[in-house]
């Protein structure tokens, strides 16, 4: 596996643990520029940690914030349609056979540019709403639901063909467009 740790916390405030992660996404991008570093371990932690917070979101976080009216639908479908461009982004990643490569180097470039687009946005429209317009209380159940769904995935473990079948699944559903379009 991965000599990265990956926090598992057991409570929170979903929008301090949904920051905690993108942090923790930024300190495994950084570790992946670095050529001293152990880069497949920290892809292998970016991918695991990348995959599982992104499907609790969708599951948990986006359809909690629109019912308590704090997003609307353009946000959330617009969240997952940057979920589903990073994990296009992510496969190319994973799909890097050596991590000492330009290939790879462009790969950690594409993820990062499109991962820091959505970091942003994710914290301006739906985090601080999320704050404004949600009690502490039920940001504190949020993050328990949250936890569960990322703690789920995190058992499960990201594979190549994990992150391949989310992609395809994405083009299916219209939140991709077709490279021929």
């Amino acid at each position: 596996m991965t000599d990265y740790s990956i926090p598992r916390p057991v409570s929170g405030d979903v929008v301090e643990l949904i920051l905690d992660d993108h942090r923790l996404f930024e300190s495994l991008m950084r570790e992946m520029r670095d050529s001293s570093s152990d880069r497949a371990g920290a892809r292998d932690a970016f991918a695991a940690v990348l995959v599982a917070h992104g499907e609790a979101e969708e599951q948990q976080v986006y359809p909690r914030l629109r019912r308590k009216d704090a997003i609307d639908e353009h946000e959330a479908e617009h969240g997952e349609e940057e979920h589903a461009e990073i994990n296009q982004a992510l496969l190319e990643l994973l799909e890097c056979k050596g991590t000492d490569t330009q290939k790879f180097d462009d790969a950690v470039e594409k993820v990062n540019e499109v991962l820091q687009h959505h970091l942003t946005e994710e914290e301006l429209t739906i985090l601080n709403p999320a704050r404004d317009e949600v009690s502490e209380a039920d940001r504190q159940a949020l993050g328990s639901a949250f936890l569960k769904v990322r703690g789920e995935h995190l058992d499960a473990g990201v594979t190549v063909e994990t992150v391949r079948a989310l992609v395809q699944d994405a083009h299916a559903e219209g939140l991709l467009e077709d490279e021929d379009d």
